[in-house]
C-alpha cells in the first residue's frame, strides 16, 4: 500500500503539472494516491501563498487575503495527514497495535516529503535561473545534493517504518493536531467577536 518512490514520483509529477499547467493533475491510482495528492497540493498552495505575503508591495488587503488563504490550506494540510494516517492505520495488521511505538507517523512523515518535493522543484529552477550569476547557480546546485540526500534519507526511513508496521515491529498512533485558530469556539479573536 505505502512506498515512498511511488509517493516521490506523485510528487514530483504534480508539481511540475502544476506549475506548467491550469488543469488539476489526473493520474491518480488509489484512494490512497489521492489523499497523498490532495495532501501535497495543500502544501503546493501553501508555499505560493507564503511567497505572496513576502512582496514588500503588496497592499494589506492582499496580504491578509494570503494570510486567511495560509491558515485554511495549513488545517486542510494537518487534516489531510490526519485522513492518511488513518487510512493507514486501517490497514495495519491487529498485532501492530501492541509493537513499540514510533512518535512520528507516515502521515507526518509523506508531508514533510511534500514539502522537500516543493523545496527540491524551486531549488532546481534556482540552478538554471535566466540572469543569475554562477555562483547562484552553483549554490543552488550544493543545495539541490543535500535536497537530494534529505529525501532519500526520509523516503528509506519511510518504508522501513511501513515494513515494521507491517511485520509487528513497530505501531504509531493518529495524533490529532487540535488546531485553535481556525475554531470559533477556541480561538479568544474569534468568540469575542460573536
Amino acid at each position: 500500500m505505502l512506498q515512498a518512490v511511488h509517493i516521490l514520483q506523485m510528487h514530483d509529477a504534480a508539481t511540475t503539472h502544476w506549475h506548467h499547467a491550469s488543469s488539476p493533475y489526473h493520474e491518480i491510482g488509489s484512494s490512497f494516491d489521492r489523499l497523498v495528492l490532495d495532501q501535497h497540493r495543500a502544501n503546493f498552495d501553501l508555499w505560493h501563498h507564503e511567497d505572496a505575503t513576502r512582496d514588500r508591495e503588496a497592499s494589506s488587503h492582499d496580504l491578509a487575503e494570503h494570510k486567511h488563504a495560509i491558515d485554511t490550506l495549513n488545517q486542510r494540510r494537518n487534516d489531510l495527514a490526519e485522513q492518511i494516517d488513518h487510512t493507514l492505520l486501517a490497514a495495519a495488521p491487529p498485532q501492530a497495535l501492541t509493537a513499540p511505538l514510533h512518535s512520528e507517523t507516515p502521515g507526518m512523515m509523506i508531508d514533510r516529503l511534500s514539502i522537500l518535493a516543493l523545496k527540491r522543484f524551486h531549488t532546481e529552477e534556482e540552478t538554471r535561473r535566466d540572469g543569475a550569476d554562477t555562483a547562484h547557480q552553483q549554490r543552488n546546485r550544493d543545495r539541490l545534493a543535500v535536497l537530494d540526500e534529505q529525501i532519500a534519507d526520509l523516503a528509506g526511513c519511510l518504508d522501513a517504518l511501513w515494513t515494521d508496521i507491517i511485520d509487528g515491529r513497530r505501531r504509531f498512533k493518529l495524533y490529532r493536531q487540535m488546531k485553535m485558530y481556525n475554531d470559533p469556539t477556541l480561538n479568544p479573536v474569534l468568540y469575542r467577536k460573536s
